[in-house]
């Protein structure tokens, strides 16, 4: 059967609503594309093509129905198409209208609450076409929140993660009239077939010890095993809630952040010499070369004042970033830093900046979960692709 293959920038379609009317072309050509997903969906359903005789056929055509649906450009209606026994469902509703509906759910509670500016209250009026009331949010929310709470807390226990992968960032919500900062805690992992998955959000009040205890409690409430090896940045209270509930698990510092924080407490001018051998370094294939090439640096500079610091962090965070070298070759490159985590933060900024100011911490989480389940989803139709 055909395969359509089509890409919906919501983002740059947003902008037009912000800056201009919506142009009805533009609306026309996302009806046509959804409309005619919808019919490949029911003829995939079928296991037969329209007028096609078949032995294999599942069901039978049964026309459509009209149904509306909110997203970044507003309001369009869709023909929805229909089965005789009514059991074939389409996935265009539940893919395209949940993160934005989030999206807009923040958009509206921003108004409710007095906090929205004038182009905010012009966007949500573009976006739903509604007046703006606690009723309709709560409608939508109704509708959303389970669904994202669902995955939220969905089982852990059905496979092994042997890789972990945490980090937290910060965002802002309204909270007591005030404007407070709160940190977004959001696991990762890597399956034994070497597969990612998102495990785990959760909004606190602060990144600390206790903090971080709670949310990788959570994670092992689901089921979740303790897994062979933690990969994060090196914050102390994180490092110590990982000792306490995953007795036994290595933890993996940050390669890229090691680095980082290395190279800031080298000199700007004489240094290019000490920051060629400190990347050679983790650029080993072996764990004896590794040592090797860090003896080297420190023989070399370890007399000259100007790199005590820099060297000081390197001795000191050494072993815990080369945990990775303990691992299969083949998973190395992938589990030696959070840059696949770091990746999910910034799709998730993206989206998060539009609302600037959450106004409530339910709110937060929604849009985020909502985020996290789209890109999770992105990750399995990916893999579906090749696998084909």
């Amino acid at each position: 059967m055909t395969h359509l293959q089509f890409n919906l920038d919501l983002e740059v379609l947003k902008e037009s609503v912000m800056n201009s009317d919506i142009d009805a072309v533009i609306k026309s050509a996302v009806v046509l594309v959804l409309n005619e997903v919808m019919e490949k969906e029911r003829n995939d359903y079928l296991r037969v093509s329209p007028y096609e005789r078949s032995e294999d056929r599942r069901d039978y055509r049964n026309g459509y129905y009209e149904r509306e649906l909110i997203l970044n450009i507003g309001r369009i209606t869709l023909k929805v198409p229909r089965t005789r026994n009514g059991e074939f469902s389409t996935s265009v509703f539940e893919k395209y209208a949940r993160c934005d509906q989030a999206l807009v759910i923040s958009m509206l509670e921003m108004v409710i609450n007095g906090v929205s500016t004038r182009k905010v209250t012009q966007i949500v009026e573009q976006l739903c076409g509604e007046a703006v009331s606690k009723s309709f949010v709560s409608s939508l929310t109704e509708k959303l929140d389970p669904i994202v709470k669902g995955w939220a807390n969905r089982p852990l226990n059905t496979r092994y993660y042997p890789y972990l992968f945490v980090d937290a960032m910060y965002i802002k919500v309204r909270e007591h009239h005030k404007v407070v900062s709160k940190a977004v805690y959001i696991a990762t992992a890597i399956t034994e077939k070497n597969t990612r998955e998102i495990l785990g959000l959760s909004v606190d009040h602060e990144e600390d010890y206790e903090c971080w205890s709670r949310f990788l409690q959570q994670l092992k409430s689901r089921g979740l095993q303790s897994p062979q090896l933690v990969i994060s940045d090196a914050h102390k209270g994180l490092q110590k809630a990982i000792q306490r509930e995953f007795v036994g698990t290595c933890w993996q510092r940050c390669n890229v952040h090691f680095k980082r924080n290395i190279f800031n407490k080298l000199p700007k001018k004489d240094s290019t010499d000490v920051r060629m051998m400190v990347k050679r370094i983790f650029e080993a294939i072996t764990i004896e070369d590794i040592r090797i090439f860090k003896d080297e640096l420190i023989s070399q500079f370890g007399n000259n004042s100007k790199y005590e610091k820099a060297l000081a962090i390197l001795e000191d965070g050494f072993e815990d970033t080369i945990q990775y070298m303990n691992y299969p070759e083949k998973i190395r490159p992938h589990i030696r830093s959070t840059n696949s985590l770091e990746r999910l933060n910034q799709e998730v900024r993206r989206r998060e900046r539009v609302i600037r100011i959450f106004p409530n911490t339910q709110s937060a989480f929604r849009l985020i979960g909502a985020i996290l389940m789209e890109y999770q989803e992105s990750i399995y139709a990916k893999r579906k692709s090749l696998m084909h």
